[in-house]
């Protein structure tokens, strides 16, 4: 398949270590990745600008073109009010996901791009299922395609943490809001 002829897909990038094993999986499948980097949820912003450095290498390194959107926590604490005392995994979490998988079916209508995915799914600590419906509910709105695939199969994890190790790319030791410190 020539480059022309490839479909795009948007992949929303949580972290680089996380969209590492996507990226090469999607580009294998013939698609062309537009990397999405929208995370308001990260904090501070120093982990933030860490996060976005790491995601840059990446995407040099895998020739994809990344788009950034907006970094702005209040947006992400407003979309989640309310929710602050969740526990890790609860409806908080679910919020997060909706509001960054929104955004990134907006750019991806923005872009002329139907088929849009996200790396969080990747994460051990992340249910698949769940963010597969939210995924789908928010693409059947946006008239577009939400590409369902459970990265983590066939040691997706595994082999993302081995890419990133050999990048030696920024690893962060906590999921990213002000909320996961704890």
């Amino acid at each position: 398949m020539n480059k022309e002829s490839k479909t795009k897909i948007l992949l929303h990038a949580c972290c680089a270590i996380c969209s590492s094993h996507p990226i090469e999986l999607l580009q294998n499948l013939g698609y062309e990745v537009v990397v999405y980097f929208y995370n308001p949820n990260i904090y501070p912003y120093e982990e933030y600008e860490n996060r976005l450095n790491a995601q840059k290498e990446l995407c040099n390194h895998f020739n994809c073109q990344l788009v950034v959107g907006e970094y702005d926590e209040s947006v992400y604490l407003d979309y989640v009010k309310g929710f602050e005392n969740e526990p890790e995994k609860g409806k908080r979490c679910d919020k997060c996901f909706e509001l960054r998988l929104i955004s990134a079916a907006k750019m991806a209508n923005k872009l002329g791009i139907k088929n849009f995915t996200t790396s969080i799914v990747i994460s051990p600590h992340k249910n698949y299922q769940k963010i597969t419906e939210i995924g789908k509910n928010i693409a059947s709105k946006y008239d577009l395609e939400y590409v369902s695939i459970d990265f983590k199969k066939k040691d997706g994890f595994l082999k993302s943490n081995k890419i990133s190790k050999q990048l030696g790319l920024y690893r962060q030791n906590y999921c990213g809001c002000r909320f996961s410190i704890r």
